[in-house]
């Protein structure tokens, strides 16, 4: 019987100890969204800019498109 509650409390303190570990944790997948959402749009403005600047007309028109197209999407974004 008294294994039984030293088990029991053991089980009690091994799970009020995941508990405030889970709530440390509470808000790391939003800021690891918004490090990959950052990156991604850093990426974009490098490839948009390389493209804007390449001596090729394919280049420059190939940019232009992807700002007209982000442009359009941002625009029907509603609040």
């Amino acid at each position: 019987m008294l294994a039984t509650a030293m088990y029991a409390e053991a089980l009690v303190a091994a799970l009020a100890g995941a508990a405030r570990r889970a709530a440390l944790e509470r808000g790391q997948g939003t800021v690891e969204y918004v490090a990959l959402v950052t990156l991604v749009a850093i990426v974009m403005v490098g490839v948009i800019a390389a493209l804007k600047s390449a001596k090729f007309t394919e280049g420059q028109e190939l940019g232009a498109l992807i700002l007209q197209k982000i442009a359009e999407a941002v625009s029907k974004v509603k609040y």
